[in-house]
């Protein structure tokens, strides 16, 4: 197998605080892009806006933090990076006025957003698309290639040994050690776990039998809590091996994954070309833009992250509209793409997406 074209891209970046403090935007935001050249002398927005979610998203949230504050400090929006799970179910009870997810809403917790959205309905829309690396601690190794049988194998436990056969069939100039594997999986309910487990299963169901969801299937194997929990455990120790957003593995090494005679290894490019190749599930409400991820294209890196934005279309009051819309309407714009890109080394949404998506959110409302 050759290597793919795509370049490895990705940041060292690492979680900070739990909570985000950021200001919000102008007062027009569908005219203008807030925190951008068009929003110096914007007014009239003050107050605080509270939201929470994918722990995936912090760095990308960090970003978007420095672009937002600079032109509007009236106003605190504070992210709570809980997880994917967390997020929804704040979300869903309207303790939180917008939230991130590393999954779309189901249909039953699509059923409760609706009644405690309104008539208007839920917004949901990719907003940040990144690479789930499958990263390791290996002494001497900065990159292997894996098949996802392999990787299937690893992470159920059939695979426990760095020098498998399997792993040394597809790196034949690797010395590779005995050393035990210790696989570390997320403890909290998180979409990055659900993304994952959709490649495993869509690619190699008859290696991975577990219907995918945000909780492991596994009992007995290591865990972290979020995304710096398993990072940390993962560095903490020889043969350990993990699936994080690529943007956060910092100096672990990771896998080149195969896809038909390819490895592929990360790129926000080459996860990108994953949502461009899928197609929007149907059936759902005008707001909702949910994809249906094709993992197998050749060329693309199958393990794909896409983290979900939701808001109601309509909230009780004006403020929080307001708050909501411009954040939103920051975090698609050209700058708020480019501004997580460089600190996270997330995939700027392409201009066709980003066109179907504002609609919705300069729909945004107060009923």
């Amino acid at each position: 197998m050759k290597i793919s074209r795509f370049p490895r891209v990705g940041s060292a970046v690492m979680v900070g605080a739990l909570a985000l403090s950021l200001a919000a935007c102008g007062s027009d935001p569908g005219a203008e892009t807030p925190g951008g050249e068009g929003s110096e002398g914007a007014t009239g927005l003050s107050g605080e806006l509270n939201g929470g979610g994918a722990s995936s998203q912090e760095s990308a949230m960090e970003a978007w933090r420095a672009g937002f504050q600079g032109a509007n400090p009236d106003v605190t929006v504070n992210y709570d990076p809980t997880g994917s799970g967390g997020g929804r179910e704040n979300f869903i009870s309207g303790a939180f006025a917008f939230a991130g997810s590393d999954s779309a809403l189901d249909e039953d917790e699509m059923a409760d957003a609706e009644a405690q959205c309104g008539a208007g309905g839920v917004i949901e829309y990719p907003g940040y698309i990144s690479p789930v690396a499958v990263a390791f601690n290996l002494e001497g190794f900065d990159t292997l290639n894996m098949s996802a049988e392999t990787i299937a194998k690893i992470f159920n436990g059939d695979i426990t040994a760095w020098d498998d056969e399997a792993i040394a069939a597809d790196n034949p100039d690797a010395d590779l050690p005995s050393t035990d594997i210790t696989v570390v999986h997320r403890s909290d309910d998180s979409g990055t776990t659900e993304n994952f487990q959709e490649y495993l299963h869509t690619v190699v169901p008859d290696v991975w039998t577990y219907e995918p969801e945000g909780i492991w299937p596994i009992e007995g194997q290591e865990s972290g809590a979020q995304t710096a929990g398993v990072i940390s455990a993962a560095q903490s120790g020889e043969g350990t091996i993990t699936y994080a957003d690529a943007s956060q593995v910092a100096d672990l090494g990771t896998v080149a994954v195969g896809v038909g005679d390819e490895f592929v290894e990360y790129s926000p490019e080459a996860a990108a070309a994953v949502v461009e190749g899928s197609e929007r599930i149907e059936g759902t409400g005008d707001h909702v833009f949910a994809y249906d991820l094709k993992r197998d294209i050749e060329g693309t890196y199958p393990i794909v992250l896409v983290s979900y934005h939701l808001a109601c279309a309509t909230y009780e009051d004006a403020a929080t509209a307001d708050l909501v819309k411009g954040f939103y309407t920051y975090i698609l714009s050209d700058e708020g793409q480019a501004a997580a890109a460089d600190s996270a080394g997330s995939a700027p949404l392409p201009t066709t997406l980003t066109e179907q998506f504002l609609p919705s959110v300069e729909a945004i409302t107060a009923g």
